[in-house]
């Protein structure tokens, strides 16, 4: 029992700490990058024993959707995790 009390206490504890402004940037520099629009993945494959192969995923983020600034949605996030302006410009894909 005070094991679980224990475990508890350092999970709650690990829950509560700040995180990092790099690591904010880092998680919000992806949904930024959702917000730029959809995300298109292809794939085409081949082998001798099943054939063509082909697979394909399209992904579209709720920012992306309602039209919102990759730039904004990065730096309301940043603002919103740890408190604080972001410390660097977002890393966004090319378009």
């Amino acid at each position: 029992m005070i094991r679980a009390a224990l475990l508890w206490s350092v999970l709650l504890a690990a829950a509560c700490t700040p995180m990092t402004p790099e690591r904010a940037a880092e998680r919000c520099e992806e949904r930024a990058r959702a917000a730029q629009g959809p995300e298109i993945d292809l794939g085409i494959g081949a082998n001798s024993e099943s054939g063509l192969r082909t697979s394909g995923t399209l992904s579209i983020s709720v920012d992306a959707m309602r039209g919102l600034d990759p730039i904004a949605v990065y730096e309301s996030c940043v603002l919103n995790l740890t408190g604080e302006a972001p410390t660097r410009p977002p890393r966004l894909r090319a378009i």
